[in-house]
């Protein structure tokens, strides 16, 4: 006779608690994925989007600690599925300081299809990826904690069709 290790809380446990103790778990996890330093290869941000779809309100963001003044190249890495029905993908990219007052804030708008919808990338491996420039010189004059953070701003929600999306520092 096998013994379960979740025998002991058969009766004591209802599923309904157990899974609300397994979602609790899994957004503390999500929760430190998001916060962490920049990498060795200069990625400051990266998300992958459950089945290929971005909410309006799901902001993309990250907080990096700087110990001396420091300017940041920065690029975005954006993939989409054929699936994705715009011409153009609308973005506000923040930085925010550590008492989360916005300290630089700028809107983008760029065009991923041509006029006749035909994607302005190769397809490789069943994504178009695209890189764009966010600021070739953004300057923090400060030290301290800076929060980045990358909206969606299209009209329609959810926004189908994007699958990842890596913000990164060219000065690593």
């Amino acid at each position: 006779m096998t013994k379960s290790f979740f025998l002991p809380l058969h009766g004591f446990i209802d599923s309904s608690e157990m899974k609300r103790r397994i979602l609790i778990a899994l957004a503390f996890c999500l929760t430190f994925i998001g916060c962490r330093q920049q990498q060795d290869d200069g990625t400051l941000i990266h998300r992958e989007f459950y089945q290929t779809v971005w909410e309006r309100f799901d902001y993309v963001s990250n907080t990096i600690e700087i110990s001396e003044p420091t300017t940041f190249d920065l690029g975005l890495n954006i993939g989409f599925t054929e699936n994705y029905p715009y011409e153009n993908i609308s973005l506000v990219f923040t930085v925010f300081t550590a008492d989360g007052t916005p300290y630089r804030s700028k809107g983008y708008k760029f065009r991923v299809k041509d006029s006749e919808g035909h994607w302005n990338s190769e397809l490789i491996n069943g994504c178009y990826t695209f890189e764009l420039p966010i600021n070739k010189a953004l300057q923090l004059t400060e030290a301290g904690k800076y929060r980045f953070q990358i909206e969606q701003k299209m009209p329609v929600t959810p926004l189908e069709g994007v699958t990842e999306l890596t913000l990164f520092n060219n000065n690593k």
